[in-house]
Formats: structure tokens, C-alpha cells, sequence
């Protein structure tokens, strides 16, 4: 077995994937997530980095639509990112211009919802389940009706009375480190789950697919490189940010600091820094 799958929890966006390519743990999270019942979801595997490693420049983690035709578009974030709101709105609206490409209507589009589930709070507010709908400031008589949704899940959230329990078991599966995520929550769906990463990590083909991945992205890395380094740096900004969470979760202002940096020397001077401060205004005051 490959050590570094092996060590992968489903927080990985590769483990993710592959869990939620299998159709009844895709619909179980949709269900858990929504608080709705959902007959059978199909999903689009041509969009999925595990079964196409070899399409640059493809991130969806999962792409589903369901019976009524209902489409999802569910992302794995486990370091925060500036402008998430922005990225969503990107990814509704790729959902968008593929089915009107395909010759849909404006009135034929699909109910869509974007749904990035996130192991950190991206608001702050501490609730495990922040959704987005489009509402009329002057008046709430008035709908746009657009069949948009965003949602974002948190697995830092502190609500667990106005969730459902079984959504919460979930979060804090997901949450969990590699130890942590191999005991009983006690939910018969995590169990499912926990069975499905089991048998990802045993398999020699998803092994191979994630190889195959890894290999694409060392490629999209010195390719960037050559395109004015911007997927290198990319990687260094995020590893620095990976080292530094272990200071707790980072103001919005910092990391708008790190990602508005563009020179890669800077990024490695802030790593060593951060690798010997003692806490977060530490590193900050040594910048």
C-alpha cells in the first residue's frame, strides 16, 4: 500500500473524491447536509479528479445531480482561503454555462447548489451550517427564485442543537485526525464511510490514480514555474499557511498578506521564521 495514501484521512481532497464517487455515500452526505430525502444521485465521473488525473487544471471534487435533475457541486477546504465567497460564485457559474452550452434554456436551468465544506469556521459565527440564498433588500414579498443555493459546512461548529445530530457526527468525522478518524462515532453513515476509505486505501487501482495525480501535480508545479512560478508559489503560500494553523486559525488579514506575496524568497524566509516562533504574534511581529 502507498504510505502516503495510507496516511490520507477523508479531508484529503483525493479521499473525498473517491469516497463520494460511490453513490450511496454521496447521497448520504447530500441528505445529512440539506436535511432533505433523496431518491438516487448519479455522479459525473468525467469531472472528477479521481478517475481523469490526467486533465490539467480540473479541481471539482465532486459534481452529482440527482433525480429531479438537481445539481450538486460539493468541495473539500481545509485551509482558508481569502475570497471565498468569490470562488463560489465561480463554481455556480461553470455549473451554469456547461448546461446552457449543452442548449438548456434560461427557464429550464437545474436547482443548483454549491457546498464547500470547510475544516475551519469561514465566518466566525461558530454555527455548522451557513447557507445562502439570493433575497430582495427592499422587500421580502419579492423572490428571484434563481435555484441557486450556497452552503458552507464547518467542523469547528458549536450549534450542535440547531443541526442535525447525524450531520454533527459527520463534521466531526471529518474533522478527526488519522487516529481519531478510525474510531466508532457511533453513526451507522460514518461507519459506511470509514468502510469506504478502508477499502480506497487497500485498492491497488485507486492507488494508482492517486499517483498518477501526484505526478500531475509535480508537472502543473514546474510548469508553473516556467510560467513565472505561480502553481509553486501557490504551494509554498499554502505550506506556510499549514504550518502556521498550528498556532490556532489565522486572521483574514494575514492571509491576505501571504497570498498578495509574490516573490517565492520572501515565502521561504516567512517558513523558517514561522517554523521557530512560539506563537502566531510571534511570527507576525518577526515578518
Amino acid at each position: 500500500m502507498n504510505t502516503l495514501l495510507k496516511n490520507l484521512t477523508i479531508k484529503n481532497n483525493f479521499m473525498f473524491a473517491a469516497v463520494m464517487s460511490e453513490e450511496e455515500n454521496c447521497k448520504g452526505f447530500l441528505e445529512r447536509a440539506l436535511s432533505i430525502k433523496i431518491d438516487h444521485v448519479e455522479i459525473s465521473t468525467e469531472k472528477n479528479i479521481v478517475y481523469h488525473p490526467e486533465y490539467k487544471g480540473v479541481r471539482l471534487d465532486v459534481y452529482a445531480k440527482d433525480e429531479k435533475n438537481t445539481r450538486y457541486n460539493i468541495e473539500m477546504q481545509v485551509l482558508k482561503q481569502p475570497a471565498l465567497g468569490r470562488r463560489s460564485r465561480y463554481y455556480q457559474s461553470q455549473m451554469d454555462m456547461e448546461l446552457l452550452a449543452k442548449g438548456c434554456e434560461y427557464a429550464e436551468l437545474p436547482d443548483s447548489y454549491v457546498i464547500f465544506l470547510c475544516d475551519f469556521d469561514p465566518f466566525g459565527e461558530g454555527k455548522y451550517r451557513y447557507t445562502f440564498r439570493k433575497s430582495c433588500e427592499e422587500t421580502q414579498k419579492a423572490s428571484l427564485k434563481d435555484g441557486r443555493c450556497i452552503m458552507f459546512l464547518n467542523t469547528c461548529g458549536e450549534n450542535a442543537e440547531d443541526v442535525p445530530e447525524e450531520l454533527v457526527s459527520f463534521l466531526k468525522f471529518v474533522h478527526a485526525d488519522l487516529k481519531e478518524s478510525q474510531t466508532d462515532f457511533q453513526d451507522d453513515y460514518v461507519r459506511q464511510v470509514q468502510k469506504s476509505v478502508t477499502h480506497i486505501k487497500g485498492s491497488r487501482e485507486m492507488e494508482e490514480r492517486f499517483m498518477l495525480l501526484e505526478l500531475l501535480m509535480q508537472d502543473e508545479r514546474r510548469e508553473g514555474r516556467k510560467e513565472g512560478r505561480k502553481e509553486g508559489l501557490k504551494a509554498a503560500i499554502e505550506m506556510l499557511q499549514m504550518v502556521l494553523s498550528k498556532f490556532g486559525q489565522l486572521p483574514d488579514s494575514l492571509l491576505e498578506t501571504l497570498y498578495e506575496q509574490e516573490d517565492v524568497e520572501v515565502i521561504k524566509g516567512w517558513m523558517e521564521t514561522a517554523l521557530k516562533a512560539q506563537s502566531l504574534d510571534d511570527f507576525i511581529s518577526k515578518m
